[in-house]
């Protein structure tokens, strides 16, 4: 019981930083040209925020895999379209913006990829 919980726990951080983190960087993406942040006004930084969109994304996939390897098939379904999206848009996005919000989450999902490859 303690080792399944310990699993849900890894489960949940891994798969709401990674959701956030990719929203985030989609967000970014859409605005308009003259709405974007300074640091994407280069080339540079808006390669950069694609990168950790998809870097975001890949670990959110793998966080998907690690939740229906280790629960039942609802868990990290319900998780995926229900709570990791409301999380992001009621905590996240509103508490930090989608820019800062990236920034956060970045090293966060860093740090999600060694824990997921660390419990698997």
């Amino acid at each position: 019981m303690e080792v399944e919980l310990k699993l849900l726990y890894v489960f949940l951080a891994t798969g709401l930083v990674s959701m956030s983190a990719a929203l985030s960087a989609g967000a970014l993406n859409k605005l308009a040209d003259e709405n974007k942040p300074s640091f994407m006004q280069t080339r540079n930084g808006a390669v950069s925020v694609i990168m950790v969109g998809n870097l975001s994304a890949l670990t959110l996939l793998f966080s998907m895999a690690f939740g229906f390897q280790n629960f039942q098939w609802w868990i990290p379904l319900s998780c995926m379209f229900i709570s990791f999206p409301v999380m992001h848009v009621v905590l996240f996005q509103r508490l930090f913006g989608d820019a800062k919000n990236l920034f956060i989450m970045t090293p966060l999902v860093i740090a999600s990829t060694v824990t997921l490859y660390y419990y698997w």
